[in-house]
C-alpha cells in the first residue's frame, strides 16, 4: 500500500473514532434498547436437509424461544404455533426454497400489531400474506395485472376494517345528548311523529309517552271546614239562636 493511501486510511479511521452521537440519536438508541428489552425478538432460520427445508428458532434455547413466540401471537397451544408458522412459511416459499427473510418479515408483522387471541393472529397472517402479494404485484406490475393489484389493495383495506370492528366489538357505545328545557316547558324523550291536521291544529303524537300513575286517595286526611261558609250553616251558631 502506498504512503498516500495509508495516510488517507488513517485519516478516515480517525474521523470515525471522533464521531459524537447526537442527543436525538441517543434518545432513539434508548427507545430501541427499551423496546428490545421489553419484547425480545424471536426469529427463524431456514436450512436444508438435502432438498427438504428445515425451519428452526434462531435462539440458543428452543423452549424459551417457543414460549416467547407463543406469548407474542397470543396462544398457549403448541399445535397452533406449529400450524401458523408452517402456513406463513408456505406463503414465503418460492419454488422449493423458503425465503428466510420473507418468513421473518411476515412474523414481524404479526408480532408488531400485537394480536389478542388466535383469531386475530390468523387474520394478521392473512394480512401479511396479502401485503407481500401486493408488493410483489407492484414490482412486476403489467397491464394485465392492474385488476389483481386493485383487488389485493381492497382486500387489505377490508382486513384492516375487519380487525378494527372485531377489536371494538366488545366496547359499549354511550351517546350523551344535552337537552335544554325552558321554565314551564316539558321535555319529551322518545320518538315523536306528527299526526295529520285536524280542525286546523297539528297534534304531536308521542310514541313512548309515560303516563303518570293515578293518585290514590289518602284515607288519613281529615277534610278541613271551609272558611267561606256562612254562620247559618254553623251548628254552634244555630244553637246560640235557639237558646235566645
Amino acid at each position: 500500500m502506498a504512503a498516500s493511501e495509508t495516510n488517507q486510511h488513517n485519516k478516515e479511521n480517525k474521523e470515525k473514532a471522533v464521531y459524537e452521537v447526537t442527543a436525538a440519536e441517543c434518545t432513539a438508541l434508548e427507545k430501541y434498547l427499551a423496546r428490545a428489552k421489553a419484547k425480545p425478538s424471536v426469529r427463524f432460520k431456514v436450512s436444508k436437509n438435502g432438498s427438504v427445508p428445515e425451519i428452526e428458532f434462531d435462539h440458543p434455547d428452543k423452549l424459551v424461544a417457543s414460549a416467547l413466540l407463543m406469548n407474542a401471537i397470543a396462544t398457549a397451544d403448541g399445535d397452533f404455533l406449529d400450524g401458523i408458522v408452517q402456513q406463513i412459511a408456505n406463503a414465503s416459499t418460492h419454488g422449493q426454497n423458503t425465503d428466510e427473510r420473507g418468513l421473518n418479515f411476515m412474523l414481524s408483522v404479526i408480532k408488531g400489531i400485537e394480536p389478542r387471541d388466535q383469531l386475530e393472529t390468523m387474520l394478521l397472517a392473512q394480512m401479511a400474506a396479502v401485503h407481500v402479494a401486493t408488493m410483489t404485484f407492484a414490482r412486476d406490475l403489467g397491464p394485465a395485472d392492474t385488476s389483481a393489484f386493485a383487488k389485493l389493495t381492497r382486500t387489505f383495506a377490508m382486513q384492516m376494517e375487519a380487525l378494527k370492528r372485531y377489536r371494538s366489538g366488545a366496547e359499549q357505545k354511550v351517546t350523551l345528548q344535552h337537552v335544554s328545557v325552558a321554565e314551564g316547558g316539558q321535555a319529551i324523550v322518545g320518538n315523536v311523529t306528527q299526526a295529520p291536521r285536524e280542525n286546523g291544529q297539528e297534534k304531536a303524537v308521542q310514541e313512548t309517552a309515560a303516563t303518570p300513575p293515578p293518585t290514590l286517595p289518602d284515607t288519613n286526611v281529615v277534610p278541613m271546614p271551609s272558611m267561606d261558609k256562612s254562620k247559618e250553616h254553623d251548628p254552634l251558631a244555630v244553637r246560640r239562636k235557639s237558646n235566645k
